[in-house]
């Protein structure tokens, strides 16, 4: 069992709220990416709000925009653990980056379809 673990109730709760808040400054301080898909969601969120779809479009529209958020925050975490393992270039370090990229073109790719066929 990790050392880590033990809190419970509503100890567990704030402690977890204050690692999301961590985590979310690290990245923004930290990766360039994040910092352009916060400006991004800036941008389109209230865009959304002001184009006259339904209520799951605009819904779906602020939902692509924040799971390309999700993306970039699981992959910068995948890429800390790579490089926390080892800077060595190792040819599965890079299988899992690359695929960590990856993952992040098609959230983006997600975020253009989903706009284009509401919008058209």
């Amino acid at each position: 069992m990790s050392p880590f673990k033990g809190q419970t109730g509503l100890k567990r709760i704030l402690n977890a709220g204050g690692y999301s808040l961590d985590g979310l400054r690290a990245a923004f301080i930290g990766e360039a990416a994040f910092r352009q898909l916060v400006l991004l969601n800036v941008i389109l969120i209230p865009v959304a709000f002001v184009l006259n779809v339904s209520h799951v479009e605009r819904a779906l529209l602020i939902a692509v925009c924040m799971l390309a958020l999700i993306v970039e925050l699981l992959n910068s975490a995948v890429e800390a653990a790579i490089d926390r393992i080892s800077l060595e270039r190792h040819p599965l370090s890079k299988n899992a980056k690359d695929m960590g990229s990856a993952a992040q073109l098609v959230a983006l790719s997600m975020i253009a379809m989903v706009w284009t066929v509401i919008l058209i």
